[in-house]
């Protein structure tokens, strides 16, 4: 497994009391020494007690042993501070900036110079919803996008598979990786990685209630809108779905809602998957309505429309790699 010295202090530190990514953010920039780190947190944090730089080294090894174990199924960790640690995209508060990330396959697919579009929906697509999806999610790899989704039944796994016939994809969890969730998807996870994909996630150990479950998977669909240019929406309901078509013998998955508002919070573009003739009547489409109905500036997907969502975002990377070969050229 991989992982720096300092990615081992950032994970340490965060596991004091009343330290998060935002005083992570604040307080450190990465590759501070052991006693700069725990100067910082007796001055800044909420511990009873002064922590000892012995201290310090004794949960670091803890640290160390728990992800050592998990062996062949995490490749490596990064944190701020390392040198392939991925820029996000978007505008961020620093409670919502990722700190560090384990992951399995490769890093590389998350960096801001790739162009990568997160597909995403609800769990119990119908046939025609996964075609169209099936042929969206194709036509964006033909061009060389990187597709990320969470690795959730329907639209996410649809997104997967489908970018996996000849394309790159990302899946972000809300579990360990010695712990794929969900399970039934394990031998896709394994695929994603065989096929030159990505896992990441935030945790390396369980969940100890259904409610810390439940905040994993919004910190999960976090992931998908900052590490993405765009995000598309095939299909999901909308939070009054349930009353509004008396559905109440299944429970309907918000994760879509979630990820679409984080876009929406960090200002990155999004994108739904919608016909006003087909889906007028269909409650699988209750949250694209709702979006097309509230956000001016949202964009309803045609071929036309898809392809200048590929091509404002290729241009756009364009940019950057060049701003990064004249740097090069001037510092180098």
């Amino acid at each position: 497994m991989k992982y720096t010295d300092n990615s081992i202090n950032i994970i340490t530190a965060k596991t004091y009391k009343g330290i998060g990514r935002a005083w992570i953010i604040k307080n450190l920039k990465g590759n501070e020494s052991v006693e700069k780190i725990v100067s910082l947190l007796n001055n800044n944090s909420k511990q009873d007690e002064l922590i000892t730089i012995d201290d310090f080294e004794f949960d670091k090894n803890k640290v160390i042993k728990q992800i050592e174990a998990f062996g062949e199924s995490c490749d490596g960790i990064v944190a701020i501070g390392d040198k392939n640690f991925p820029k996000y995209r978007g505008n961020v508060k620093e409670s919502e900036q990722p700190i560090f990330l384990f992951y399995k396959g490769d890093i590389s697919l998350l960096d801001i110079e790739n162009s990568n579009i997160t597909v995403i929906g609800l769990l119990n697509p119908d046939e025609s919803i996964e075609i169209r999806e099936q042929k969206i999610v194709a036509e964006i790899v033909k061009r060389d996008v990187i597709i990320v989704s969470g690795l959730a039944f329907g639209c996410d796994s649809i997104a997967h598979k489908q970018a996996l016939i000849g394309g790159k994809t990302v899946a972000v969890l809300p579990s360990p990786l010695n712990n794929i969730m969900p399970a039934k998807n394990k031998s896709l996870a394994f695929e994603i990685v065989e096929e030159g994909g990505l896992l990441i996630t935030e945790y390396y150990d369980e969940f100890k209630s259904s409610m810390e479950l439940s905040s994993r998977y919004k910190e999960r669909d976090r992931l998908q809108a900052l590490f993405c240019d765009t995000v598309i929406l095939a299909a999901s309901y909308a939070q009054d779905s349930a009353n509004r078509w008396k559905i109440f013998d299944q429970k309907l998955d918000s994760g879509a809602r979630l990820a679409m508002g984080y876009a929406k919070d960090y200002n990155i573009p999004q994108a739904v998957m919608y016909d006003q003739n087909m889906d007028i009547d269909n409650p699988m489409f209750d949250l694209n309505r709702q979006l097309i109905a509230e956000q001016k500036d949202i964009t309803i997907l045609t071929q036309k429309n898809l392809d200048e969502i590929i091509n404002k975002i290729k241009s756009n990377k364009a940019n950057i790699n060049n701003r990064s070969a004249f740097q090069g050229n001037l510092f180098g």
